[in-house]
């Protein structure tokens, strides 16, 4: 086993990211940062400011957070507790754990449910504006698990986890409908959705993923589809459009095996999904150009839990994007 302050340096270089950490990567950019931060971080030593300590890391302009619990002790939720270390703003409204944390002037908030989405529209200082969600879906009926339990099950039985054994896919239709209603399938802005949604993506779960990873299989994934066809760009996806050589697993770099002991179901369930204006007037659009997860490098399973450097069981998911003007 590696000493605590090399495992540490490890851990560091493998989440480093290129360039300075403030500001992220100047005026023609945006890093946006998707973290589950497993209950507030305080599960693990010294766990919020670990989680601070990698968000200045990466030079995120944008943390759209989940499991934003109170901290132990005196201080606040997490994602409020980290907008105060860094001097940014944070909209939790009456959220037990969704947050919205950023470096940039907040302009407005919603509040579409208290576990299910909030956001806010944000300016950055060129004065170009977007509008960014945190959402969490159901975690029952793990599609994995219930694959890996019965492994002839059909697919419709096998999908039945989205909208029957879970409530996935009403929750992530009801999202949807709130970003309707807010005007936000028609904005001008472009429009970030990212969080924890419980559940695979049919870009991931291919005739080729189910001949190299284990319980998997061709499938169209609702959850994923119903983003796709509300005009949802995959922003991971759209760097890495091969799931077998970039798989991007988000669940778990912590635990191996499942909470029973049973074979864990390693999967990309952390996405950003981005929603650029239609053609017509002139508008900005946030093109992704580098997408990663963190960390790089997992820690030996070995370690305790609360000695570990990074303090989730789910990985994070930096995206950067691009800046870029359409003419109309």
């Amino acid at each position: 086993m590696r000493s605590a302050p090399l495992l540490l340096l490890v851990l560091l270089s493998a989440c480093a990211v290129p360039g300075p950490a403030s500001p992220a990567v100047g005026s023609a950019g945006l890093r946006v940062l998707i973290w589950n931060v497993w209950h507030g971080g305080n599960d693990v030593d010294g766990g919020p400011e670990k989680i601070r300590d990698l968000v200045v890391q990466t030079g995120a302009d944008v943390v759209l957070m989940q499991e934003s619990y109170d901290i132990d002790g005196e201080r606040s939720t997490t994602g409020r507790w980290l907008a105060q270390e860094l001097g940014w703003n944070a909209h939790q409204h009456e959220s037990p754990h969704l947050c919205v944390v950023s470096r940039f002037e907040v302009a407005e908030t919603f509040f579409h449910h208290p576990w299910h989405g909030l956001g806010a529209r944000l300016a950055d200082p060129d004065g170009r504006e977007f509008v960014a969600w945190s959402t969490w879906l159901d975690y029952r009926a793990y599609l994995p698990w219930q694959l890996r339990d019965d492994p002839g099950i059909s697919d419709e039985a096998l999908l039945s986890a989205e909208d029957v054994l879970s409530s996935r896919l009403p929750q992530a239709q009801a999202l949807l409908a709130a970003l309707g209603d807010a005007g936000h399938l028609a904005a001008e802005v472009p429009v970030l959705v990212g969080g924890d949604w419980n559940t695979p993506s049919h870009l991931d779960w291919t005739v080729d993923t189910a001949r190299v990873y284990r319980h998997r299989r061709g499938a169209a994934l609702p959850v994923s589809t119903a983003m796709h066809d509300a005009g949802f760009v995959d922003a991971f996806r759209a760097i890495h459009p091969n799931p077998v050589q970039h798989p991007g697993i988000t669940w778990s770099p912590l635990f191996r095996v499942a909470g029973d002991g049973r074979a864990q179901g390693f999967e990309r369930i952390d996405r950003l999904y981005v929603r650029n204006p239609g053609p017509g007037s002139p508008h900005w659009e946030l093109v992704p150009r580098a997408a990663r997860v963190l960390p790089e490098i997992w820690e030996d399973d070995a370690i305790p839990v609360r000695e570990r450097q990074f303090p989730s069981d789910h990985g994070a998911v930096l995206v950067e994007f691009e800046w870029v003007q359409r003419r109309g």
